[in-house]
């Protein structure tokens, strides 16, 4: 891919941060969205967090054929996540999200997260969980991306750390939702309360992902950067 546009062009950086900043302002008294029910507040600022995101993959001008790779990618993603709904805590889609932006970098890693916890909730259910999810995938795409994506040889041992904790960072993130979107009162317990009685699917996500890297980390990573190859031989 063409690394036109990563997360430190100014504009982009500009963008989360009056994000930021406005998600801030509902804080304080008198403010705009001050009030306003915090399970509406963060949907509405993942969805635009979200599309700052798609906007900076855009701005990348990837061809059609990275784009036909990266919907492949989701594609994948997303349809291995169904099976594995008896599994629970079990998230194939986090190994196959995270190798994707270890390779192709950080705004296609968060695509094609993004993507496949849209597309697999058509067949799980659509709700207000899926900006969430969306985030979630995306960022670990992206998270893949800065941590491994540099690397001059790939280091396994140190993907699989990554996957590993991203399995307890990802039910983290998504125990916020699940708290301000379905817990009352939001005090302290609760909110410990929340994330102990995730702690058993978080640690299956986790080490579900700490086995799908080690057993085929180096060889989806061979089989992409292949792909990544020929894109940019035949593209020049």
């Amino acid at each position: 891919m063409k690394d036109k546009v990563d997360f430190r062009d100014k504009k982009f950086i500009a963008v989360l941060l009056l994000l930021q900043a406005l998600l801030l302002t509902a804080l304080f008294p008198g403010a705009p969205l001050y009030g306003l029910n915090w399970a509406v507040l963060s949907l509405l600022f993942l969805g635009l967090y979200i599309l700052a995101f798609f906007w900076s993959f855009e701005r990348c001008s990837p061809s059609a054929k990275e784009i036909a790779l990266l919907a492949t990618m989701a594609a994948l993603a997303a349809a291995a996540r169904v099976p594995f709904t008896v599994l629970p805590g079990v998230q194939p889609t986090t190994f196959l999200v995270m190798i994707t932006g270890s390779v192709f970098g950080a705004q296609a890693g968060f695509v094609v997260g993004a993507l496949a916890a849209l597309a697999s909730n058509f067949f799980l259910g659509q709700g207000p969980w899926t900006p969430w999810q969306m985030f979630c995938w995306g960022l670990g795409g992206a998270a893949a991306a800065f941590l491994t994506g540099r690397d001059r040889e790939f280091n396994i041992g140190k993907f699989a750390l990554l996957c590993t904790a991203w399995g307890y960072i990802f039910g983290w993130i998504m125990n916020i939702w699940h708290w301000i979107g379905f817990i009352y009162p939001l005090t302290f317990k609760t909110f410990l309360a929340t994330y102990l009685a995730s702690f058993i699917f978080d640690t299956l996500h986790a080490a579900g992902n700490l086995l799908l890297a080690l057993t085929f980390g180096r060889t989806f990573r061979e089989i992409l950067l292949r792909f990544k190859k020929k894109m940019t031989v035949d593209t020049g």
